[in-house]
């Protein structure tokens, strides 16, 4: 397996012998003091990287830095920390091609999906670059004779930006570019799947930083380590958001650990994402979101499509061209052209998703294909698996459930309020979908009364957000809103100020202390 792009992007470079530095600030590089981990590649199992464990004690060094860094940067102008930022674009732009590479090789992404991640990293630094020059309050109106009222957005503090493996760039990106132009320094956790690509972000932010001498290098730090560190992170005063990535259950426990020292929590947590397909649809343009939503990244997206929410006049012709299309995918290794279907991440994934197909089978669930393990064809050591559609009613407990996996489960409806009922009962709450021709059904999808979903999109499918937009979910998904909109505004502190030009002292809300 050539890995020209870890040398290209001098990530080679961050290494003691074979291991790699677990720990760097800008200021400092340094191994783990922990347990061992290697990562492996999910093209075929082979080792990528071998690293130590950062542990919670080296973080009390790194937490140092980083209020030193602190305490510099939020002094510089926000048009300068945008520099910064478009700086990072461009080098990113360089090396588009090898980064895309790292993906693939750790995350098992087909390459023009890493590709568009890579891209969405450099979208978000033209988003950030000109929201640099647009960090602004508001003029309020005082009661009071003689005095003025204005809010301001303050740099809040070193941010903690924890990660998963299924979107290693662009969940960083979102974070610390927006923190960058708010003053804030970034340190990053990635899931020990994908540390090599953490190593990436960090040498293509440090190109730059080395060229501009008034910026603490410590601004983009890493520490890569297990749960142990996360932990910690969680945990420590240095942080005053915690922006955190992954599961329900580890979104839980950030967040109870972050809020016992009333700190704040962004989270960005699991989907169990819905399209509605009514009788009205353009079925030709619904069967090609179906198969990208549902099937693309393996169904390793927060966003892929898992529920499938037909009308009962529709619904046979629908799966029966599905299934036909999925008869068709590319499954395969992930830098070969023409492959649309790469690896689940490692062994543990599927055998979840044996598990959910089997629990799926015992509660009435009709398979209508895949499922299979594909071992022809395919590199030997990687877990390739045929995308899944399963018929099943849509109170079956498994639907409830998010498998990261690509299983689509087929339900059905007939009357269009109680399609928007099925579609709201899970508890994850990220992203929604519905294809209509009818004007009142796309409204009430997106009323008040319809989708209660952080996304709710009418005739494109639930995966492939854009930048501009406030990415995040309700529910179970977290609450979190990351990446475009006013997302920035979490990355600072609000302060209202009142100025008294006048020569009185007159008190609000009328009140007289004489």
């Amino acid at each position: 397996m050539s890995q020209t792009c870890l040398e290209m992007l001098g990530i080679n470079k961050l290494k003691e012998g074979d291991t790699y530095y677990s720990v760097m600030t800008g200021n400092t590089m340094s191994l783990g003091h922990g347990a061992a981990f290697s990562a492996n590649s999910p093209i075929d199992g082979a080792v990528l990287s071998s690293f130590l464990n950062a542990t919670p004690e080296q973080l009390d060094e790194v937490s140092a830095e980083l209020k030193a860094a602190f305490k510099a940067l939020r002094t510089i102008p926000a048009p300068r920390r945008g520099e910064l930022v478009r700086r990072i674009g461009e080098e990113a732009r360089k090396y588009k091609h090898e980064l895309a590479q790292v993906i693939s090789l750790e995350a098992g992404k087909i390459m023009a999906e890493a590709l568009g991640e890579v891209q969405e990293w450099i979208d978000v630094c033209d988003f950030a670059v000109g929201q640099s020059r647009m960090l602004h309050g508001l003029s309020i109106v005082s009661e009071r004779p003689g005095h003025r009222m204005m809010e301001q957005w303050q740099p809040l503090g070193p941010v903690a930006v924890i990660t998963a493996f299924n979107f290693p760039m662009a969940v960083w990106s979102w974070n610390a570019m927006l923190g960058l132009i708010c003053g804030d320094p970034i340190l990053l956790k990635p899931s020990e799947k994908a540390p090599l690509c953490a190593l990436a972000m960090y040498q293509i932010a440090q190109n730059v930083l080395a060229d501009m001498p008034d910026i603490p290098k410590a601004s983009v730090s890493v520490m890569i380590g297990d749960r142990d560190l996360g932990e910690a992170i969680a945990a420590s005063e240095t942080f005053p958001l915690v922006s955190a990535t992954g599961s329900t259950a580890m979104g839980r426990a950030v967040a109870q650990t972050v809020a016992a020292r009333l700190g704040r929590s962004l989270l960005e947590l699991g989907g169990n994402n819905a399209m509605i397909v009514s009788d009205t649809a353009d079925l030709d343009l619904a069967l090609r979101a179906i198969v990208f939503s549902a099937a693309g990244t393996a169904g390793q997206r927060c966003t892929t499509l898992r529920r499938l929410i037909c009308h009962d006049d529709i619904v046979d012709s629908l799966v029966s061209r599905l299934e036909k299309s999925y008869s068709s995918l590319p499954i395969g290794n992930p830098l070969t052209e023409g492959t649309l279907v790469g690896p689940l991440i490692d062994a543990g994934s599927y055998q979840r998703m044996q598990a959910a197909l089997e629990s799926a089978k015992q509660q009435g669930g009709e398979m209508v294909c895949g499922g299979e393990r594909v071992t022809e064809g395919v590199p030997q050591g990687g877990y390739y698996v045929k995308p899944a559609i399963v018929r099943i009613a849509h109170d079956a407990p498994i639907v409830h459930e998010e498998t990261f996996a690509p299983i689509l489960y087929v339900l059905t409806y007939t009357d269009f309020a109680e399609a928007v009922e099925i579609q709201n009962e899970v508890p994850q709450g990220l992203s929604s979908a519905v294809f209509t021709e009818s004007m009142r059904e796309a409204e009430f999808f997106m009323s008040p009364a319809g989708s209660d979903c952080g996304i709710a999109n009418v005739n494109i499918g639930t995966s492939g957000a854009e930048i501009g937009g406030a990415f995040g979910g309700e529910k179970d998904t977290g609450g979190g809103r990351e990446s475009g909109s006013d997302a920035w505004r979490n990355y600072m502190r609000r302060t209202t100020n009142t100025v008294n030009y006048g020569g009185d002292l007159p008190l609000a809300q009328g009140i007289v202390f004489e």
